[in-house]
């Protein structure tokens, strides 16, 4: 089981989906955007409470997801 401190999921908060905590910032948009094209460094102008930590976190909990692996968010 893996643990993914750096995001959370809140029925309050964008739907339940899962965001970076202290954001509304979704795993979802943040991959989106860097599918889209965008660098890193774009997407934390874009987002300045983002750090790249946070995005690294989101990737690494997207993956794991995908690799159907348990995980533990907040």
């Amino acid at each position: 089981m893996k643990q993914h401190t750096r995001i959370e999921t809140n029925p309050e908060i964008m739907f339940g989906k899962p965001v970076i905590r202290g954001t509304r910032v979704t795993v979802e948009q943040v991959l989106r955007e860097l599918g889209d094209g965008l660098e890193a460094g774009e997407l934390l102008e874009n987002h300045p409470r983002l750090t790249l930590e946070d995005i690294r976190a989101a990737e690494q909990f997207a993956a794991d997801y995908l690799a159907g692996d348990e995980v533990l968010v907040g």
